[in-house]
Protein backbone atom coordinates (compact mmCIF):
# COMPACT_ATOMS: atom_id res chain seq x y z
CA UNK A 1 0.00 0.00 0.00
CA UNK A 2 2.45 2.37 0.90
CA UNK A 3 4.40 1.43 -1.91
CA UNK A 4 1.84 2.66 -4.25
CA UNK A 5 1.02 5.47 -2.70
CA UNK A 6 4.77 6.32 -3.30
CA UNK A 7 4.74 5.31 -6.67
CA UNK A 8 1.41 7.28 -7.40
CA UNK A 9 3.31 10.60 -5.99
CA UNK A 10 5.98 10.13 -8.21
CA UNK A 11 3.56 9.94 -10.94
CA UNK A 12 1.92 13.59 -10.46
CA UNK A 13 5.10 14.67 -8.86
CA UNK A 14 7.44 14.13 -12.29
CA UNK A 15 4.81 16.39 -14.32
CA UNK A 16 5.93 19.58 -12.21
CA UNK A 17 9.25 18.62 -10.78
CA UNK A 18 12.35 17.89 -12.70
CA UNK A 19 15.48 17.11 -10.22
CA UNK A 20 18.34 19.52 -11.04
CA UNK A 21 21.07 17.16 -12.32
CA UNK A 22 20.36 14.38 -14.41
CA UNK A 23 21.74 10.95 -12.88
CA UNK A 24 22.06 7.79 -13.88
CA UNK A 25 21.82 4.11 -12.81
CA UNK A 26 19.43 2.39 -10.61
CA UNK A 27 20.68 4.41 -7.76
CA UNK A 28 20.32 7.55 -9.95
CA UNK A 29 16.88 6.37 -10.42
CA UNK A 30 15.86 6.05 -7.11
CA UNK A 31 17.56 9.44 -5.15
CA UNK A 32 15.84 11.19 -8.54
CA UNK A 33 12.66 9.62 -7.59
CA UNK A 34 13.09 10.39 -3.96
CA UNK A 35 14.07 14.28 -4.77
CA UNK A 36 10.67 14.19 -7.08
CA UNK A 37 8.25 13.00 -4.17
CA UNK A 38 10.19 15.33 -1.76
CA UNK A 39 9.85 18.09 -3.56
CA UNK A 40 6.05 17.99 -3.95
CA UNK A 41 5.34 17.58 -1.26
CA UNK A 42 7.88 20.57 0.46
CA UNK A 43 9.68 17.85 2.00
CA UNK A 44 13.34 18.58 0.93
CA UNK A 45 14.83 19.47 4.12
CA UNK A 46 13.17 17.14 5.99
CA UNK A 47 13.78 14.11 3.61
CA UNK A 48 17.52 15.42 3.25
CA UNK A 49 17.59 15.11 7.49
CA UNK A 50 16.21 11.72 7.11
CA UNK A 51 18.70 10.24 4.82
CA UNK A 52 21.44 11.94 6.49
CA UNK A 53 20.74 10.52 9.69
CA UNK A 54 19.97 7.01 8.50
CA UNK A 55 23.39 7.28 6.72
CA UNK A 56 24.80 8.05 9.71
CA UNK A 57 23.35 5.09 11.60
CA UNK A 58 24.22 2.96 9.20
CA UNK A 59 28.24 3.89 9.29
CA UNK A 60 28.30 3.82 13.09
CA UNK A 61 26.56 0.23 12.69
CA UNK A 62 27.42 -1.85 9.98
CA UNK A 63 25.46 -4.65 11.66
CA UNK A 64 21.96 -2.15 10.19
CA UNK A 65 23.12 -2.37 7.08
CA UNK A 66 24.27 -6.01 7.09
CA UNK A 67 20.20 -6.71 8.07
CA UNK A 68 19.12 -4.40 5.16
CA UNK A 69 20.94 -6.68 2.90
CA UNK A 70 20.79 -9.60 3.93
CA UNK A 71 19.47 -11.86 1.28
CA UNK A 72 18.28 -14.65 3.15
CA UNK A 73 15.70 -12.05 4.80
CA UNK A 74 11.77 -12.01 3.05
CA UNK A 75 10.44 -9.03 1.44
CA UNK A 76 8.25 -9.25 4.43
CA UNK A 77 10.61 -9.36 7.20
CA UNK A 78 12.97 -6.52 5.62
CA UNK A 79 9.59 -4.39 5.49
CA UNK A 80 9.80 -4.95 9.00
CA UNK A 81 13.05 -3.64 10.10
CA UNK A 82 12.10 -0.91 7.58
CA UNK A 83 9.20 0.07 9.66
CA UNK A 84 11.31 -0.48 13.12
CA UNK A 85 14.13 1.96 11.64
CA UNK A 86 11.58 4.48 10.62
CA UNK A 87 10.06 4.89 14.02
CA UNK A 88 12.95 4.98 15.76
CA UNK A 89 14.68 7.28 13.81
CA UNK A 90 11.54 9.39 12.88
CA UNK A 91 12.07 8.96 9.24
CA UNK A 92 10.32 11.41 6.92
CA UNK A 93 7.62 9.64 5.44
CA UNK A 94 9.21 10.13 1.92
CA UNK A 95 11.84 8.65 2.95
CA UNK A 96 9.96 6.02 4.98
CA UNK A 97 8.41 5.39 1.57
CA UNK A 98 11.40 5.15 -0.89
CA UNK A 99 12.88 2.24 2.11
CA UNK A 100 9.94 0.22 1.56
CA UNK A 101 9.97 0.20 -1.92
CA UNK A 102 13.98 -0.95 -1.82
CA UNK A 103 12.76 -3.61 0.58
CA UNK A 104 10.11 -4.80 -1.79
CA UNK A 105 12.22 -5.18 -4.66
CA UNK A 106 15.26 -6.43 -2.38
CA UNK A 107 17.76 -3.40 -3.42
CA UNK A 108 18.21 -2.00 0.23
CA UNK A 109 21.77 -2.81 0.23
CA UNK A 110 22.39 0.54 -2.52
CA UNK A 111 21.31 3.03 -0.16
CA UNK A 112 24.20 4.29 0.58
CA UNK A 113 24.22 4.97 -3.02
CA UNK A 114 20.95 6.15 -3.21
CA UNK A 115 22.16 8.97 -0.51
CA UNK A 116 24.82 9.64 -2.02
CA UNK A 117 23.20 10.49 -5.37
CA UNK A 118 20.29 12.48 -3.22
CA UNK A 119 22.51 14.52 -1.54
CA UNK A 120 24.33 15.41 -4.70
CA UNK A 121 20.42 16.87 -5.88
CA UNK A 122 20.03 18.22 -2.98
CA UNK A 123 23.50 20.54 -2.96
CA UNK A 124 22.48 21.03 -6.61
CA UNK A 125 18.74 22.65 -5.57
CA UNK A 126 20.68 24.59 -2.94
CA UNK A 127 22.59 25.84 -5.05
CA UNK A 128 26.01 24.17 -3.49
CA UNK A 129 29.17 22.74 -6.05
CA UNK A 130 31.22 20.11 -4.23
CA UNK A 131 35.40 19.98 -5.13
CA UNK A 132 36.62 16.60 -4.76
CA UNK A 133 40.24 17.26 -3.88
CA UNK A 134 42.30 14.08 -4.01
CA UNK A 135 45.76 14.34 -2.67
CA UNK A 136 48.32 11.77 -1.61
CA UNK A 137 48.32 13.34 2.23
CA UNK A 138 45.45 15.23 4.03
CA UNK A 139 46.18 18.72 3.46
CA UNK A 140 45.65 21.03 6.37
CA UNK A 141 43.34 23.70 6.70
CA UNK A 142 45.42 26.93 5.43
CA UNK A 143 45.70 24.77 1.92
CA UNK A 144 42.29 24.21 1.54
CA UNK A 145 41.51 27.67 2.35
CA UNK A 146 43.34 28.05 -0.39
CA UNK A 147 42.41 25.88 -2.73
CA UNK A 148 38.32 27.12 -1.45
CA UNK A 149 39.17 30.60 -2.46
CA UNK A 150 41.10 29.80 -5.67
CA UNK A 151 38.06 27.31 -7.06
CA UNK A 152 35.40 29.81 -6.34
CA UNK A 153 36.95 32.73 -8.25
CA UNK A 154 37.38 30.13 -11.15
CA UNK A 155 34.80 29.43 -14.04
CA UNK A 156 34.07 26.19 -11.91
CA UNK A 157 31.76 28.07 -10.25
CA UNK A 158 28.66 30.62 -11.28
CA UNK A 159 27.25 33.04 -9.82
CA UNK A 160 25.19 32.96 -7.01
CA UNK A 161 26.87 28.96 -6.12
CA UNK A 162 28.59 28.28 -2.86
CA UNK A 163 31.40 25.82 -2.90
CA UNK A 164 32.33 22.80 -0.86
CA UNK A 165 34.96 21.23 -1.21
CA UNK A 166 36.09 17.75 0.23
CA UNK A 167 39.67 16.22 0.04
CA UNK A 168 40.10 12.47 -0.25
CA UNK A 169 43.33 10.79 0.26
CA UNK A 170 44.79 8.30 -2.32
CA UNK A 171 48.62 7.41 -2.05
CA UNK A 172 48.76 6.13 -5.46
CA UNK A 173 48.75 9.49 -6.91
CA UNK A 174 52.16 10.15 -5.00
CA UNK A 175 51.67 13.89 -4.89
CA UNK A 176 50.23 16.80 -6.35
CA UNK A 177 46.26 17.21 -6.97
CA UNK A 178 43.40 15.93 -8.53
CA UNK A 179 40.51 18.55 -8.53
CA UNK A 180 36.85 17.60 -9.69
CA UNK A 181 34.11 20.05 -9.82
CA UNK A 182 30.98 18.55 -11.14
CA UNK A 183 31.80 16.79 -14.35
CA UNK A 184 34.49 19.46 -15.09
CA UNK A 185 38.77 17.40 -13.88
CA UNK A 186 42.18 19.17 -13.53
CA UNK A 187 44.93 16.23 -13.01
CA UNK A 188 47.95 17.67 -11.48
CA UNK A 189 48.79 14.06 -9.85
CA UNK A 190 52.86 13.46 -9.82
CA UNK A 191 51.60 9.72 -11.08
CA UNK A 192 49.59 11.46 -14.39
CA UNK A 193 53.39 13.09 -14.61
CA UNK A 194 55.46 9.94 -14.59
CA UNK A 195 52.91 7.94 -16.77
CA UNK A 196 53.33 10.83 -19.68
CA UNK A 197 56.80 11.04 -19.08
CA UNK A 198 57.38 6.99 -19.73
CA UNK A 199 54.97 7.29 -22.52
CA UNK A 200 57.24 9.62 -23.63
CA UNK A 201 60.23 7.89 -23.35
CA UNK A 202 58.82 4.24 -24.83
CA UNK A 203 57.64 6.64 -27.85
CA UNK A 204 61.41 7.91 -28.61
CA UNK A 205 63.26 4.19 -27.88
Amino acid sequence: MVARQFVRCLATAVKSVKPPVELFGLDGTYASALYTAAAKNNSLDKSFASMSKLSETINKDPKVMWILSNPSLSAGSRKEVVSVLSQQLSLDPMVSNLLTVLAENNRLEIFKEVSKKFALLNDAHNGVVEARIVSAKALDERVLAKLDRAISHSKFVQNGQHLKIKNEVDPSILGGLIVEVGDRSVDLSVQTKVIKLNRAISENI
